[in-house]
């Protein structure tokens, strides 16, 4: 069976924490591990905008050795113009790898059917597994461990980080809790929630949070700043989190909405190591599924 990263429990518990231990040795000798050396070609699929994930991917590839190719996801056409069945059987044959940015989970969920060689989300609306992972690298630089750590998601829980903190975050042993309103909560794991965002964060280790008006929801702008507004991650609410509390935000940020410029840019924020640490575990994924490609998934 081909090995895929699609959703967060695409790895075991096990398999999630050799992938990290993965990620901190090759942040640490970056041009140690080279499975793509050739180059390998690894096709980099965005349907929407992007900026760290194309960066990081594109500059993770070439560290281990291989070629990037940018694949202009409008232009494809995919879906559209030709099916994503075919387009994943024309993929395969060019690529040792296929990293794909798209809307329904199911789509990426078809390329990898059809692809034959390792496909790996790299966000859809459902999931971004590997945020999670840089997410959780950077929490286990900072904090020394994952397991028995207290997460305090803020905002909207409703959305693919939410639903990913969701997961990951159990798989790492970690107690993960949700401020939002009532209808905002994560679709998929074990989710514990309150509309209390100072219950949410109380004595929490990491404190997260994200945009209100994700990808394709602009339109609702100003009545989602109105809903989420009570769970704007300001000093106040920090103040009642653990006092070496650090604070993450996959980014873009808009301050003074989701989080104030003062906690973002202060102390507290690690946000910067866990933008760069999207190369470091993306490296790590790759390597990982080119090593483990016909193995049972847990």
């Amino acid at each position: 069976m081909m090995r895929h990263f699609l959703r967060d429990d695409d790895l075991s518990p096990a398999e999630q924490t050799e992938v990290l231990a993965l990620a901190a040795a090759m942040k640490a000798q970056p041009f140690e591990h080279q499975p793509f050396a050739g180059p390998r070609t690894v096709a980099m699929i965005f349907d929407k905008p992007t900026l760290r994930t194309q960066a990081s991917f594109a500059a993770g590839i070439a560290e281990l050795g291989g070629h990037p190719l940018l694949v202009e996801g409008r232009l494809a056409g995919i879906g559209h113009r030709e099916s994503v069945a075919d387009v994943a059987r024309v993929l395969g044959r060019q690529a040792s790898a296929i990293v794909w940015r798209t809307f329904e989970q199911s789509r990426i969920d078809e390329m990898a059917a059809y692809a034959g060689v390792p496909v790996v989300n790299a966000l859809t609306d459902e999931f971004h597994p590997c945020q999670l992972l840089a997410d959780l690298l950077t929490v286990q630089e900072h904090k020394g461990t994952l397991a028995g750590l207290k997460v305090a998601f803020l905002g909207d829980a409703a959305c693919n980080m939410g639903n990913s903190w969701a997961v990951a975050g159990a798989i790492a042993g970690m107690e993960v809790v949700f401020g939002c309103p009532e209808g905002y909560a994560p679709a998929y794991g074990s989710a514990v929630v309150t509309d209390d965002p100072v219950a949410a964060v109380k004595d929490a280790d990491v404190v997260v949070t994200d945009t209100w008006v994700s990808m394709g929801k602009e339109e609702e702008a100003e009545a989602r700043r109105a809903i989420f507004g009570p769970y704007g991650v300001t000093s106040e609410l920090m103040a009642h989190a653990a006092p070496d509390a650090i604070v993450l935000h996959c980014l873009p940020a808009y301050r003074g909405s989701e989080i104030d410029a003062e906690v973002i840019d202060g102390p507290q924020s690690v946000v910067w190591d866990e933008a760069e640490n999207r190369r470091h575990v993306q490296k790590a994924i790759l390597a990982w599924l080119e090593t483990h490609r016909h193995e049972e998934g847990p």
